[in-house]
């Protein structure tokens, strides 16, 4: 049976949720496999809004599993507050339904504090953090400080553990100013909470493969976007973790030849939330009217998402680093109206015409678009569910899109509602 990795291929927001949730009714696990809760996704399903933050998107629906791996981050106390908001929405989650790996590393509340103090007192260059801890906590997993899930099921080891976290991290809070962490405290706020996250810790690299094994179907879910990869993406202007699809594999603990099928999400014009280059942002009318109109602000931070038009180079670019099979496109709803579109077709940079994003951040934020113009459309897409549905120019511009992507279109969703969606291609098909 297939399993399937779904990216986003921009720079996050590209309605990943939706589309995840979508295909877990024909999964049988959901697992996140990076990023933390500085990720946002918002589900509407019979008219109910879900906003997710470190649980699967698979989550509301039940029968399944839904798993977080070890190349997520993970605030534990918000997880279970995320839990508790979710249960009274009337979803269920329990051991059965929910399991983290246990080698997952833990956001602590210094990370976070951590996060802030720096970034407000970067003159140079800021990067928008979230502010969540995340890069922190990315930072001690390497620096092999961290503490992880399995840690708190023994109170030696969490000693040890917290003990040359706070090494590090007391002399970095000296030179910020800020307090040193009362270790007993933290101790005790980690004790505190072990009981009720330890009941979902599990060995999930081997319930991952015991499950593909036995002809079960994995839907692995990233987070953020591929242009905010710590190696590919805008750099320094990145998330803090990998997030094209190759993490799937290290980020769970399967090897790479378990996946089948990479479905790329890929929005009908293109956002970001955040400092960072961005070649076909728009300062007009039209960047204003795409914001309104696609409900641009973000999830987790409520921040304004800055708009423009579709970038096929950029996306191209993303494609090929994740191997992706096919694109879920969203959004095109949000394009109705317009009576000229633009797709972004290739760069100039001092007189040069190039094909790709270049790697270095002055390059990147002195690149300039070039622009293909296409004839928009004064019908709807919006709730479209066939080909049929939609006007003949916004299939025109689908096509075109697929082939200066040199993708296919394998979904096309066309609201926010779960069934909005043309399935082209079912990424699990054997």
């Amino acid at each position: 049976m297939a399993n399937v990795v779904v990216v986003g291929a921009q720079w996050g927001d590209e309605g990943k949720g939706k589309i995840v949730d979508w295909l877990s009714e024909r999964a049988d696990v959901i697992a996140r496999f990076q990023g933390g809760h500085n990720a946002g996704h918002t589900l509407v399903i019979d008219g109910a809004v879900y906003k997710l933050h470190a649980l699967p998107s698979g989550v509301v629906r039940g029968g399944k599993l839904s798993v977080i791996g070890n190349g997520v981050v993970l605030d534990p106390w918000h997880l279970l507050e995320e839990i508790r908001g979710l249960r009274a929405q009337g979803v269920e989650i329990s051991p059965e339904t929910l399991m983290i790996a246990e080698n997952t590393p833990l956001i602590l509340p210094f990370h976070g504090e951590l996060d802030r103090a720096r970034d407000a007192q970067n003159k140079v260059a800021r990067i928008g953090t979230t502010g969540r801890g995340i890069g922190p906590c990315y930072e001690d997993k390497v620096g092999r400080r961290v503490i992880r899930v399995a840690d708190l099921a023994d109170p030696a080891t969490l000693s040890l553990r917290v003990d040359r976290a706070l090494i590090h991290h007391n002399a970095l809070r000296k030179g910020l100013g800020l307090p040193l962490i009362d270790r007993a405290a933290l101790i005790g706020e980690l004790t505190a909470i072990a009981p009720e996250l330890l009941q979902y810790a599990g060995p999930v690299w081997k319930v991952l493969d015991d499950k593909r094994k036995s002809g079960r179907r994995i839907l692995f879910e990233g987070a953020q976007g591929a242009l905010l990869d710590i190696d590919f993406g805008t750099y320094p202007f990145v998330t803090s973790s990998n997030v094209i699809a190759g993490q799937a594999a290290t980020g769970t603990g399967i090897g790479p030849g378990a996946i089948d099928f990479v479905l790329g999400i890929v929005k009908a014009y293109t956002t970001r939330v955040g400092e960072g280059p961005f070649p076909t942002e728009l300062f007009d009318e039209d960047g204003q009217r795409l914001g309104e109109r696609g409900h641009e602000f973000g999830t987790t931070t409520g921040r304004k998402r800055r708009c423009g038009w579709f970038d096929a180079v950029l996306v191209r670019q993303t494609c090929a680093l994740s191997g992706i099979n096919g694109i879920a496109l969203t959004k095109l709803d949000v394009l109705d109206g317009f009576d000229t579109l633009k797709i972004c077709v290739g760069y100039e940079l001092d007189g040069k015409r190039l094909d790709y994003l270049p790697a270095t951040a002055d390059e990147q934020a002195r690149v300039v678009p070039v622009y293909e113009e296409m004839e928009g459309w004064s019908g709807t897409t919006e709730g479209a569910r066939s080909w049929a549905d939609l006007p003949a120019a916004a299939i025109k511009y689908v096509r075109r899109v697929e082939e200066m992507i040199k993708c296919p279109v394998a979904l096309l969703s066309t609201s926010p509602e779960r069934e909005d969606t043309i399935l082209v291609t079912d990424p699990f098909q054997d």
